[in-house]
C-alpha cells in the first residue's frame, strides 16, 4: 500500500479501525462494487441481490450508525474516527460508502431535533436495527431543482416565486404530501423511510420549507424505476411521488420557523462526508496508478523511470494530501468545534471531489488504453469520481454559498 500515514493524532483506535475497514473494502465492498456496475439499475435492487447482501453486512458491522450520536447507541467514533472511516470505505466504492451514509440520513435528521420522542420514533430502531430492513434515503432534489435546494444564504432562496414541487399541507392532525422528486435520490430504490425537505410556506420561498420523516410505504407514495448513469451504479438512485399521501403530524421534525438552520446543519455534515469518501476515491486511483507505473514498460523502461510520468504522480500526490488534510481539519472543527462553519465544509467537499476527478482522469491517461477497459477497476473509478463534482449541490453553487459566508463573515 502506497498511502503512509503521517497524522501525529492518531490514536491505536484510529489505526485499528482504519485497518479494519480498508480489509472489509479490499474483500466485500470492491467486488461487490464491481460486480454490481456491470448489473442494470433493475437488477441490482432485486431482493435476492448481492448489494441487498453487501448493506446487511455493513448493518452487522455497525456501518449503518457511524453518524449517529453515542448516546442513542451510534458507533462512538469521535470527529477524526468519522473521517477514517468514510475515506477507507471511499477507497473501495464511491457508491456504497454514499449508500451506507444515505440509508441513516433520516434517522441522522431526525436526531437533530434533540426530542425524545422523535428520537424514540425514528433513531432508535434505526439503530438497533441490523439486518437491513430499515434503509433511509435524503429526498431533496427534484425534477426543477438540484442544487438551488441547497443555495441557503443565496438572494433566491428566499424568492417566493421559486419554491419546492413538494409540498406538504396540513389537513387536521396529519400533513397532505403531493408532488415529486426526482431520479437522484440516492438509495431510494431499496429505502423504506426517507427524510423529506419539501415546501410548507411557500411565501417564504425555498426557506419555507419542512423536513419530515416519512415511511415510503405510505397509501400515495410511489418510486419510479431506478435511474440508468454513467458512475456509482453500486448505488441506486430513482424517483419518489407523492399524490395525496396522508402522514401523521409527528413526521414533521422542523418546520419553516427552523428550516435554514436546519439545511445549513445538514449541509455542513454532508459536505464532509462526501469529502472523506472522495479523498479515499482519489487515494484509490492513485494507488492503482503507482502500481501500474511500477509494473508497465514503455519506451524500454518502467512508465515510472519517465520523468513526465514522475512529475503527474507527484502531481496526484500532492493533491491527495492536500485533500486530505483539508477533510480532516474542517470534519474535526466542525463536528469538535461545538461552532460549525459551513463554508469550511464547502471548502472540503469541492476540494476533494475536483482532487478525485482530476486524480483519476490523470491514472486513466497514464493507464493508457488499459485505462479505458473494464478490465482494470480505474475505469470505474473515473466514473464515480465524475459523478462527485454535481451530487450533494453542484461545486459551482457551492462555491457560490461559501462565498456569501465568506463577504458577510469578513464584514
Amino acid at each position: 500500500m502506497a498511502y503512509k500515514e503521517i497524522g501525529l493524532t492518531l490514536t491505536h483506535e484510529h489505526r485499528v479501525l482504519k485497518e479494519s475497514v480498508r480489509q472489509f473494502g479490499k474483500e466485500v465492498l470492491r467486488p461487490a462494487s464491481i460486480a454490481i456496475d456491470m448489473l442494470t439499475p433493475t437488477e441490482a435492487i432485486k431482493k435476492d441481490s448481492i448489494l441487498l447482501d453487501v448493506y446487511k453486512q455493513m448493518y452487522a458491522l455497525d456501518y449503518h450508525v457511524t453518524l449517529l450520536p453515542e448516546a442513542l447507541g451510534g458507533s462512538g467514533l469521535d470527529p477524526l474516527g468519522i473521517q477514517i472511516c468514510y475515506e477507507e470505505l471511499g477507497y473501495a466504492s464511491a457508491g456504497m460508502a454514499l449508500g451506507i451514509g444515505a440509508a441513516g440520513l433520516h434517522a441522522v435528521f431526525a436526531s437533530m431535533a434533540n426530542d425524545h420522542a422523535i428520537n424514540e420514533r425514528w433513531v432508535v430502531p434505526y439503530i438497533n436495527c441490523k439486518d437491513a430492513s430499515m434503509i433511509g434515503c435524503w429526498a431533496i432534489t427534484e425534477p426543477n431543482h438540484g442544487s438551488d435546494n441547497l443555495a441557503v444564504g443565496l438572494g433566491q432562496f428566499r424568492d417566493p416565486k421559486i419554491s419546492q414541487q413538494v409540498r406538504a399541507t396540513k389537513k387536521g392532525d396529519k400533513w397532505v404530501l403531493n408532488g415529486q422528486k426526482c431520479a437522484w435520490v440516492s438509495v431510494s430504490p431499496i429505502a423504506t423511510h426517507a427524510g423529506l425537505f419539501c415546501g410548507i410556506d411557500t411565501n417564504k420561498g425555498m426557506a419555507g420549507g419542512g423536513l419530515f420523516v416519512v415511511d415510503l410505504r405510505t397509501p400515495g407514495i410511489s418510486k419510479g424505476l431506478p435511474l440508468n448513469k454513467i458512475g456509482q451504479r453500486d448505488m441506486p438512485q430513482g424517483e419518489i411521488f407523492f399524490d395525496n399521501a396522508e402522514i401523521p403530524e409527528e413526521c414533521l421534525i422542523f418546520g419553516p420557523d427552523k428550516y435554514e438552520h436546519a439545511l445549513t446543519e445538514v449541509l455542513t455534515h454532508a459536505n464532509l462526508m462526501m469529502a472523506s469518501v472522495f479523498t479515499g476515491v482519489a487515494q484509490s486511483a492513485l494507488d492503482l496508478a503507482l502500481k501500474h507505473c511500477t509494473e508497465r514498460t514503455q519506451g524500454g523502461k518502467l512508465l515510472c523511470e519517465h520523468q513526465l510520468v514522475q512529475k503527474t504522480l507527484f502531481d496526484m500526490f500532492r493533491k491527495v494530501e492536500v485533500s486530505r488534510a483539508m477533510t480532516r481539519a474542517a470534519m474535526m472543527y466542525n463536528l469538535g468545534s461545538g461552532t460549525p462553519d459551513l463554508k469550511y465544509s464547502i471548502v472540503s467537499k469541492v476540494t476533494a471531489t475536483d482532487t478525485a476527478f482530476e486524480v483519476a482522469n490523470e491514472a486513466v491517461q497514464l493507464f493508457g488504453g488499459y485505462g479505458l477497459t473494464k478490465e482494470y477497476p480505474i475505469e470505474k473509478i473515473f466514473r464515480d469520481a465524475r459523478s462527485s463534482r454535481i451530487e450533494d449541490g453542484s461545486n459551482e453553487v457551492l462555491s457560490l454559498v461559501a462565498a456569501q459566508r465568506l463577504i458577510r463573515d469578513f464584514s
